[in-house]
């Protein structure tokens, strides 16, 4: 444990963005297939005790995954493993396998991809200790450590306010389409960590160290303006209210959100952390939120009175 500290703070320290790599053009923006009168779409059901039949139902209430993938279609799945911890601080194994499965079942080909974050990394350390690696194996699909794929990284021409460029690996950004699977969390430094929040782990960790240094909240929502998510689905079943990534005050919301909309999905998770009335650092709007703020004003999803919500059982 204190070896695998000490790698990690000198992966923290020492990782540097490679030079050499060529720039592109953001990928297309995309609007969200799930759409009532013009209007986007967040689904929401309570969770039972199959975690995939709870999904394909919100699925289903958004309106089914073949309005945005289809048989062949190259689809990453972007989890959250920034560490090894135990949900909602990480991915749930089971959550993904569900998800995974459907896919397959749809017939999409599918890579699971991320990178661990601070003192965690190398990523394929957390992937070990998280029992990624051994899923993938189970399911016949790739799993990628980022850093891994030394070559495998595209330059992004975004012209943000704070970013000119952005170091993203080639795999998410030649992948024809993109899943996210976010947890629900408030977040130390971040004030929260949801779907806008998950791209965080494709940027290079050369880079990311930058991010830090002022207006993070900002910096996180100028990622998405490389691309955004063809689908969204949060896993609520339990939650930080409080503290977070990686510990904090739980709780059991016992929900599963889905959408094609960044904005809409955090903005209905954080009505649902603000609704335990804990210390969770979050303004009482959530559209006050600088990562919110910051996306709307790029465009990146849906405003206040641009979507609606659906419920289930």
């Amino acid at each position: 444990m204190i070896l695998d500290r000490i790698v990690g703070i000198y992966h923290f320290l020492g990782d540097r963005a490679p030079r050499d790599v060529p720039v592109v053009e953001p990928k297309p923006r995309r609007v969200s297939p799930w759409r009532r009168d013009g209007k986007a779409l967040v689904a929401m059901v309570k969770a039972g005790d199959d975690v995939r039949l709870t999904i394909e139902k919100v699925i289903a209430l958004l309106g089914g995954l073949r309005l945005a993938i289809s048989r062949g279609d190259r689809v990453l799945v972007k989890p959250n493993f920034n560490s090894p911890d135990p949900p909602p601080a990480s991915t749930d194994l089971n959550f993904l396998r569900a998800v995974v499965g459907i896919l397959l079942d749809t017939g999409a080909k599918v890579t699971i991809g991320e990178s661990a974050g601070g003192v965690w990394r190398p990523s394929r350390n957390v992937f070990r200790a998280a029992g990624l690696f051994e899923l993938a194996r189970e399911l016949g699909v790739e799993a990628i450590p980022f850093e891994d794929r030394v070559k495998d990284w595209v330059r992004v021409r975004v012209n943000g306010d704070y970013f000119r460029t952005v170091t993203m690996p080639r795999s998410a950004y030649e992948a024809e389409k993109l899943v996210y699977l976010p947890c629900m969390k408030t977040h130390m430094l971040a004030s929260f960590s949801g779907a806008m929040k998950l791209a965080m782990g494709f940027i290079h960790p050369g880079e990311r160290r930058g991010m830090h240094l002022g207006h993070l909240q900002e910096k996180i929502a100028e990622i998405s303006l490389c691309w955004q998510p063809d689908l969204i689905i949060m896993d609520g079943r339990r939650a930080f209210v409080t503290g977070g990534p990686a510990s904090g005050q739980l709780e059991e919301p016992g929900i599963i959100l889905a959408s094609g909309d960044l904005l809409a999905t955090d903005v209905e998770a954080m009505k649902v952390v603000l609704s335990y009335r804990a210390k969770s650092g979050l303004p009482e709007n959530p559209w006050q939120l600088p990562q919110i703020v910051t996306a709307l004003k790029h465009g990146l999803g849906a405003g206040a009175d641009g979507y609606v919500v659906i419920r289930g059982t």
